[in-house]
C-alpha cells in the first residue's frame, strides 16, 4: 500500500484550543449587510445580548464588551481597578498567568509572582501565606487564571476566594476564564469572584475580537476610587451606557455581535449545566485514550491529576521531535491542525518540539472527538512513534457511558 497519497481533502479539523470551531449558525449570521449602528434591531439586539452573556458567567452583576481579544480584557480588568505604583499578586501555572503579570507590568503595578510551574495547579497554603505576609493589606488584587490555555491547568477558584475569606484580606479576586468560560464550570457569583472575562473565541464559538468582563459592586467601588481610567478601558459606560456607542467606545463590532447572539442561542438551548457536562465527557474520552497510548510509549499527558485538568485543553508531552513532527504529519495528511506547545519549551528543548495541545471546546461532538483521537493514532503509526494499544476503544467506551 503507497504511503504517499494525502487524505487531507474536505473540510479541516481546526483542534487548536482558540480560535475554536465556528458552528454555521455563527457564521451565517454574521454573512449579512452592515447595518445602521444609530438605530433599530442592531440596538435592541445588543440590549438582550447582556443577559444572555451574564447568564455564562453566572453573574447578577455588570457586563461591558471591549473590540479587543483577551489581551485587552487583562487591561481592561486591571485599567478599571489597579493604579500604578500598586501592587498585585499572581499566583501562575503556565505561560498565561504570566502574561497576565506581564500586562501589569507594563501599567507600571508591582507584580508579586508565585511560580507554581507548568504541571500543578495553585498551591493554596502558599497563597495564603503570601497574603498573610502582606500585613499592610497592599496587595489590591489576585490575578486568577482559572484554565493556562498553555498547560491545560485547571485552577480551585472557589478555594482562592475562601483562602481569602480565611485571612480577611481585602484584595479583589479577579479571573481570566479565556479558555474555561463556556466549557468548564465557571460561577462567578457563587464562586465569590469580583471580576471575570473571557474572550469570544473559545467557549463562546465566535471568531477572535470581542472580550468580556465581568465586575460586581466591590470592583466597581474599587473603580470609583481610581484617580482616573482611560476613555476606552472605562467600564463605566460600557456597563450603563446612556447612548448606544459607549457600549463599545465607539463603532459597534456589528458583525461580531450578530454572530454572538447565535451562539448565546445555541448555549442556552442546550443549556449551561449540559454544556459542562458535554465538555467534561468529551475531555475524559481524550484522557482515556492518552493514558492508552502511553502504556507503551512516551505520550504523557502534562496534568497528572484528573481533577485539575481543563476539559476545554489538553497539553501533551510527546518528547521532541515527535511533537512537532505529529502536529506536522496530521495537518499536511489528514486535514487536522493541533495546537503548539506554547509556553511549553525546557531546557533540552528550547523550541517546545516534544509538545502539543488539543482544543475540545465549543461546537464539539463525540464523532470529532473521535475523529480527532483516530487522526492522531493514525500519525503515531505513520511516523512510528510507540504507542499502546486500545486508546481508541478505551475513548469510545466513555464516549458511550460505559
Amino acid at each position: 500500500m503507497s504511503n504517499d497519497i494525502s487524505l487531507a481533502q474536505g473540510r479541516e479539523y481546526l483542534a487548536i484550543p482558540g480560535p475554536s470551531v465556528m458552528p454555521d449558525a455563527v457564521l451565517q449570521a454574521m454573512h449579512r449587510p452592515a447595518p445602521n449602528i444609530y438605530e433599530g434591531a442592531l440596538i435592541d439586539m445588543v440590549a438582550g445580548l447582556i443577559p444572555d452573556l451574564k447568564r455564562v458567567a453566572r453573574t447578577a452583576h455588570n457586563a461591558a464588551i471591549y473590540i479587543c481579544n483577551g489581551h485587552g480584557g487583562w487591561e481592561a480588568a486591571l485599567a478599571n481597578t489597579v493604579a500604578p505604583g500598586e501592587k498585585v499578586l499572581v499566583p501562575a501555572t503556565g505561560r498565561f498567568g504570566m502574561g497576565w503579570a506581564d500586562t501589569a507590568q507594563g501599567r507600571g503595578i508591582e507584580t508579586q509572582i508565585l511560580d507554581f510551574g507548568r504541571k500543578t495547579p495553585w498551591d493554596l497554603d502558599q497563597v495564603a501565606e503570601a497574603l498573610r505576609a502582606d500585613s499592610g493589606q497592599t496587595i489590591k488584587a489576585v490575578l486568577a487564571v482559572h484554565v493556562d490555555t498553555s498547560s491545560s491547568v485547571r485552577n480551585d477558584v472557589a478555594g482562592l476566594r475562601r483562602v481569602l475569606d480565611e485571612v480577611g484580606h481585602p484584595a479583589l479576586l479577579m479571573v481570566d476564564c479565556i479558555a474555561s468560560m463556556g466549557c468548564d464550570r465557571f460561577e462567578m457569583d457563587a464562586w465569590g469572584a469580583d471580576v471575570a472575562l473571557t474572550g469570544s473565541q473559545k467557549g463562546l464559538m465566535v471568531p477572535p475580537g470581542l472580550a468580556y468582563v465581568f465586575f460586581n459592586d466591590r470592583a466597581a467601588a474599587a473603580r470609583a476610587k481610581m484617580p482616573r481610567v482611560s476613555r476606552y478601558w472605562d467600564w463605566s459606560p460600557r456597563a450603563e451606557p446612556e447612548a448606544f456607542f459607549q457600549y463599545f467606545g465607539g463603532t459597534a463590532p456589528t458583525h461580531h455581535l450578530f454572530g454572538l447572539r447565535a451562539a448565546l442561542d445555541m448555549i442556552h438551548a442546550e443549556g449551561m449545566e449540559h454544556v459542562w457536562a458535554r465538555h467534561a465527557r468529551l475531555a475524559q474520552a481524550i484522557w482515556a485514550a492518552c493514558e492508552a497510548w502511553g502504556t507503551e510509549g512516551p505520550l504523557r499527558l502534562n496534568v497528572a491529576d484528573p481533577a485539575y485538568r481543563s476539559h476545554a485543553v489538553t497539553a501533551l508531552r510527546i518528547g521532541a521531535p515527535h511533537g512537532t513532527a505529529l502536529r506536522r504529519w496530521v495537518q499536511d495528511n489528514i486535514g487536522l491542525t493541533l495546537g503548539i506547545g506554547l509556553g511549553m519549551s525546557e531546557p533540552d528543548d528550547p523550541k517546545g518540539d516534544g509538545f502539543f495541545r488539543l482544543g475540545h471546546m465549543g461546537h464539539v461532538n463525540g464523532q470529532m472527538i473521535l475523529g480527532l483521537l483516530g487522526g492522531l493514532e493514525a500519525g503515531m503509526t505513520a511516523l512510528e512513534i510507540p504507542h499502546g494499544a486500545g486508546a481508541i476503544e478505551a475513548a469510545a467506551a466513555v464516549i458511550a457511558g460505559r
